[in-house]
């Protein structure tokens, strides 16, 4: 990891199309501009790994879903079929 000290209006380049400027620091916060390709996917981490949690729970409750409706059906079909005719004619 790289650790730089910038200071209000100074930036920092990365590769030759993204730019980063320090544009206001109060307390703990600071304030950053980005200025990058379109194309340029910028996240923030906290935001990504929620996104990444719900999908995991999303799944998980999907599956959830499925295994309790292969069990209603399972269930369903048993109730329904017709019982084995042992009388003769």
């Amino acid at each position: 990891m790289l650790v730089l000290t910038r200071r209000i209006g100074e930036r920092v380049l990365i590769g030759d199309d993204i730019e980063v400027t320090v544009l206001d620091v109060k307390g703990d916060s600071v304030r950053i501009g980005i200025q990058a390709p379109r194309e340029t996917r910028i996240n923030r981490a906290e935001i990504v790994a929620a996104v990444e949690r719900e999908n995991v729970s999303a799944a998980q409750a999907a599956s959830d879903d499925e295994s309790a409706l292969v069990r209603a059906l399972a269930r369903r079909s048993e109730a329904t079929a017709a019982p084995a005719d042992d009388t003769a004619s």
